[in-house]
């Protein structure tokens, strides 16, 4: 009887350290690929971060799907298409997304058109027509009555 209580708890250690050993070598990829997604309940922490019981399912998921020999890609693929794109953290390139990755650099680009349009149109104004007589008259005589300390 202590024989096979033995052998089985023999058995039960290798077989942990075949999961150990395999968790080593996925650990990395899982660890990156938590940190991709966005928790879908705190919507500005990664589910690397969340504490979100939405988080805690995504990441069995993501866990589940990297021992069954998904790819990183087919992970992507996979909770894009059932979440959307919001779960990821950065977008990918297509027509839906070009306004995520060219609208700041269109921005940014037309905010400095604007900004050298007004510099050269406030550089190239004079600084206003010469006072007339009646003008320069006025100006001291309001100069004048101003109490000097």
């Amino acid at each position: 009887m202590a024989l096979r209580f033995m052998l089985g708890l023999t058995l039960w250690f290798a077989s942990l350290a075949q999961a150990v050993a395999m968790d080593a070598a996925m650990t990395d990829r899982y660890h990156t690929l938590i940190e991709e997604f966005r928790c879908l309940v705190c919507q500005n922490e990664s589910l690397a971060e969340s504490d979100a019981d939405l988080a805690k399912d995504l990441r069995t998921e993501i866990q589940e799907m990297l021992k069954d020999g998904a790819t990183d890609a087919e992970i992507v693929d996979f909770l894009a298409a059932r979440y959307g794109d919001f779960v990821l953290y950065r977008p990918q390139f297509k027509p839906l997304t070009y306004v995520l990755w060219i609208g700041p650099f269109v921005l940014a680009a037309a905010g400095l058109t604007t900004l050298l349009f007004r510099i050269r149109r406030y550089a190239g104004s004079e600084d206003g027509a010469p006072l007339s007589a009646r003008e320069q008259q006025r100006l001291r005589d309001v100069l004048d009555e101003t109490p000097k300390e």
